[in-house]
């Protein structure tokens, strides 16, 4: 089996993967076929099933482990596979942990600087609701340390919560640096929160989806949900403190056509918001880049809104 990070245009494949999404198709001339979503720990690739119905094409379903054979090709800059065997695989042939995709970090070590965070928190009700989530509750910890971020565009892997809040955090914390005037223990508990509910709003691996919670409700809403009820744990907590961090919280993607209830009121709030963005548009640029074999210009992305272009080819 070679793993998808690997994978280069040309190359002829064969192995167990994750069938992570199946969905039929038909093309402009009527001829029905099959869009699929390959994985493995390394990432995922898209796929094609193009002779639907032809013999060596047995049926299968997302999540599936299925054993394929197929051809890499390029399309848009992006490489896929065009599947020409495809079976669902048995028990014994694969071991599912291969095949969901992690975090290149340590996932003890990046929660250990969570802990730290914590532990440096001055304001005693932020440090005591901070502890409510990160050290007293233990099904809390265990979800948030191997939940996604997204279910697509960036930090979609095991560990991706954590990573995802720890840059936000370390980026705030140089936020605070640069600009004394921030509230830092607001903003510090503002980052390390402000994906909170993203734990109830996907699904565990290898699933990964949408929950009910999450498609009617949204993990902002639902995280400042989340921290309303542990506020409630807390004798004395200032109902000011508790609002504005409720605040930052719900206007943390920066715009009501992000999904933001609420629009940034507080420096913190529009502090939190620009390193929530910086950090997601950063590694949704390196994923980009990951997962293309091209140099120069990509073409246009609609997340950017522009054409991008890699400054691996002028090295």
């Amino acid at each position: 089996m070679k793993y998808i990070q690997d994978f280069k245009e040309g190359d002829r494949v064969a192995g167990v993967y994750l069938c992570k999404h199946k969905t039929s198709a038909v093309t402009k001339n009527g001829k029905p076929y099959e869009n699929v979503v390959l994985q493995d720990k390394t990432g995922s690739i898209d796929a094609k099933i193009w002779d639907v119905g032809s013999q060596g094409i047995d049926e299968f379903e997302a999540l599936d482990y299925i054993d394929i054979m197929g051809d890499v090709s390029s399309f848009m800059n992006q490489l896929q596979v065009s599947i020409k065997r495809v079976r669902v695989a048995s028990e014994g042939e694969y071991i599912p942990s291969d095949y969901l995709p992690v975090s290149s970090k340590n996932v003890d070590e990046m929660f250990n600087e969570i802990l730290g965070m914590v532990n440096a928190t001055e304001n005693r009700y932020l440090k005591a609701l901070l502890e409510e989530f990160f050290v007293k509750d233990e099904k809390f910890v265990k979800a948030f340390k191997y939940s996604s971020a997204a279910k697509s565009v960036h930090h979609c892997f095991v560990g991706g919560l954590l990573e995802h809040t720890l840059s936000v955090a370390k980026n705030c914390k140089f936020f605070a640096m640069q600009y004394p005037y921030l509230k830092k223990d607001l903003l510090i508990a503002a980052a390390l929160l402000h994906d909170c509910a993203k734990v109830v709003e996907f699904s565990p691996f290898p699933e990964n989806d949408y929950t009910d919670e999450g498609n009617l409700l949204g993990h902002i809403v639902m995280g400042s949900e989340m921290i309303g009820q542990k506020v409630a744990l807390i004798d004395g907590f200032p109902k000011t403190l508790e609002n504005e961090l409720k605040h930052c919280i719900l206007s943390h993607h920066g715009k009501l056509e992000y999904g933001s209830p609420k629009k940034p009121m507080l420096m913190e709030a529009v502090a939190l918001n620009f390193a929530d963005d910086i950090d997601a548009k950063m590694e949704t640029f390196k994923e980009i880049l990951d997962s293309t074999t091209e140099t120069g210009w990509l073409g246009y992305n609609k997340l950017f809104e522009t054409n991008l272009r890699s400054t691996k080819a002028t090295e």
